[in-house]
């Protein structure tokens, strides 16, 4: 099963399950995250919960809605401050290499390619634990709340002191944490893990900072299970020219990390356990347009799709504005 969360004409919330270009409209039910904790609640699947409530059909195509821009993101919290977006890094098969690429540029920095590779040998040796049983933790950052979200189909924000403006091709996990303080998982979905690698690349401890960007991630949720191996194909477009395109793969047989353990060196901490929040979680990736020197610019659009989650993920780029003036601080 795929949902959506989508906005009518006159921007009441709905969520549907999508069936080609049909959307079946779920009743009585505004968000994602009410549906999640109502299955919760009575102690079954999301599925049940769908099935339970029953669906109608909407007057609107999906690819219309989306072409219009009332497609939201797939699970969200009507607080932002109560979304956490996370991820984790050196993750996949290759992520290494491409990592030690963005920072060939510095080679005298040492420490920064010897640091990428040994976590990400640390991952291949410990990174797949047998089931229940925490392995090796991950590279690990802090991205942003809901309030950095972007929502399919929107433009990215270029901060005026960004040095660069590249995609991230990812899977992401999406979360809710039931009132029990126990987290679910809701589903997966794409995600583009929008990021400065320029300035990554100026020295490694630079990451956390070229994290603090937009993200997206949709249309659709995926519920239930993973197939193993997942291929995607991650696109730049300028006008109406593909200036870059690859494969990307996901899927824990591209991966040195299990879901399962990603999952669990996340939500061991006790602050990220709090009932009714809504956790955003981006798995990782190996394919990077920047490691092959592409520079994107103002009006590109980054195109992120794979057969198994429906529609491609799509977002632009656009000139983003100042929020806060050097020196102007405030002492009290």
């Amino acid at each position: 099963m795929r949902l959506i969360q989508f906005e009518t004409p006159q921007g009441t919330r709905h969520v549907g399950v999508i069936e080609g270009d049909e959307i079946h409209v779920v009743r009585a039910t505004d968000t994602t995250r009410e549906l999640a904790l109502g299955a919760i609640a009575k102690g079954h699947g999301l599925v049940e919960e769908v099935l339970e409530r029953g669906t109608d059909p909407s007057p609107h195509s999906y690819r219309q809605t989306l072409h219009e821009g009332r497609v939201l993101p797939p699970l969200d919290h009507q607080d932002p401050a109560h979304c956490l977006v996370s991820g984790t890094g050196l993750t996949h098969l290759g992520s290494a290499s491409t990592r030690d690429k963005m920072h060939q540029k510095n080679a005298g920095e040492q420490a920064a390619m010897t640091d990428t590779a040994r976590i990400f040998q640390w991952g291949i040796e410990g990174g797949r634990p047998p089931a229940g049983t925490p392995g090796v933790q991950p590279e690990w950052f802090y991205k942003g709340d809901g309030s950095i979200v972007v929502r399919p189909g929107a433009a990215f924000d270029k901060p005026p002191f960004a040095e660069d403006a590249g995609e991230e091709p990812e899977l992401t996990g999406l979360y809710v944490v039931g009132e029990d303080g126990k987290p679910y998982r809701v589903g997966f979905a794409l995600g583009n893990e929008f990021s400065d690698h320029i300035m990554e690349r100026r020295n490694y401890l630079y990451l956390a900072h070229s994290k603090l960007r937009n993200c997206s991630y949709g249309p659709e949720l995926r519920v239930g299970e993973l197939p193993r191996h997942l291929s995607g194909m991650s696109r730049i477009l300028r006008g109406d020219e593909v200036i870059w395109e690859k494969e990307f793969l996901s899927g824990e047989d591209n991966m040195c990390h299990s879901l399962e353990n990603l999952e669990y060196h996340h939500f061991k901490y006790a602050q990220f356990l709090r009932p009714g929040d809504v956790h955003v979680h981006f798995f990782g990736t190996a394919t990077l347009s920047f490691a092959d020197n592409i520079q994107t610019r103002e009006g590109d659009r980054f195109e992120i799709s794979m057969a198994e989650f429906g529609e491609p993920l799509i977002n632009g780029i656009q000139a983003g504005t100042a929020e806060l003036p050097a020196g102007k601080v405030k002492p009290l």
